[in-house]
Order: structure tokens, then C-alpha cells, then sequence
């Protein structure tokens, strides 16, 4: 019995280290994957390091905010892993992808973007990166960055983000 209830507990935890390390960016992108700090009055992202890979190598980031309890961000990374082997060979040379993990109860007074030694509240982020965007928090959220932090374009968001391989590529290739 004993045997039993220890293989069974072992299944549950599989299964569920399995779903939570499905979710976000697949695996073939090779994402930055970016927890949240200071839960959980405050979800801060961090993106100095990916910023300073960025310089390094002379490459773009592509920052996806996604929710762990978001619908509308799964079907975004079914397509993502559906379509790998065409878009990754794009990203790649071009780009670092970043996964911002966070969740639908974080809300857009909760969540804040460091830069180095600058935190900015969501909004404040997008102002201060020329985002002429005025929206609430929305999931998905994509920006392309150059390796100062500087919108290389305007990003659509939400449900019906990039719903087909040439719709991705011509973001990707910074077509409006």
C-alpha cells in the first residue's frame, strides 16, 4: 500500500512539473524565462541581463508577457510550438526571446519592469519606451527591443496576436 501511495504521489507530481514547465515559450526558442520578484504585492520583471546579452551580441529582444492562467497566451505557444521549425531559424539570428512569467491576478498597478537601477510600473514602462499604446494590462503582450530598451515598433496585443507563420515573419522582420 505503502509502494502505491508513494508511486502515485510521484505520477502527481510528474504530471504537474510537466504542465508547468509547458507553459510559456517552447523549449525550442531557448527564451530567457524571467520570474517575477517581490511577490506578491509586486511582480517585477528584470530585464537588465537580457538587455546586456542583447549588446553582447549584437541582437534584438522579442519580450512576450504571458499569464500562467491565460487562455488567449496558451493558443500564442501551441502556435509558437506548432510552427518551431519555421520560426525559430527567423528568431534566432535576429533575436533573444524573453518570457515574462506572470499570471492574471497580477494586476497593471502590481507589475513593474526594471532596467538597471530604474523600476517602472507597467505603464510608466510603456510610456517611457515610446509605447503610444493606452491600454490596460493586456495578455499576451509582445515587445521588440532593441539593446537600449528602444521600440524598434508598434506591437498588437491580445487575442488574435500573430495567428498565422506570415503574420509572425513580418513582425519579425519589422513590417508594419
Amino acid at each position: 500500500m505503502h509502494s502505491l501511495v508513494t508511486a502515485s504521489c510521484l505520477a502527481i507530481g510528474i504530471a504537474f512539473t510537466t504542465i508547468a514547465s509547458a507553459l510559456g515559450i517552447p523549449a525550442p526558442y531557448a527564451a530567457i524565462v524571467v520570474q517575477p520578484s517581490g511577490l506578491p504585492a509586486r511582480h517585477e520583471f528584470d530585464l537588465t541581463e537580457a538587455l546586456a546579452r542583447a549588446r553582447r551580441e549584437n541582437k534584438r529582444l522579442y519580450v512576450y508577457l504571458g499569464a500562467s492562467d491565460c487562455p488567449y497566451c496558451r493558443k500564442y505557444e501551441a502556435f509558437l510550438e506548432k510552427n518551431a521549425a519555421a520560426l525559430v531559424p527567423k528568431f534566432a539570428p535576429q533575436y533573444i526571446v524573453v518570457d515574462l512569467r506572470s499570471a492574471l491576478t497580477a494586476t497593471a498597478a502590481q507589475l513593474f519592469i526594471r532596467i538597471r537601477d530604474k523600476s517602472l510600473p507597467y505603464a510608466d514602462f510603456q510610456r517611457a519606451i515610446g509605447d503610444e499604446r493606452a491600454r490596460m494590462l493586456v495578455y499576451p503582450s509582445v515587445w521588440l527591443l532593441d539593446a537600449d530598451a528602444k521600440p524598434l515598433m508598434q506591437m498588437p496585443a491580445g487575442t488574435g496576436t500573430f495567428q498565422t507563420v506570415d503574420e509572425q515573419l513580418e513582425i519579425l522582420r519589422l513590417e508594419q
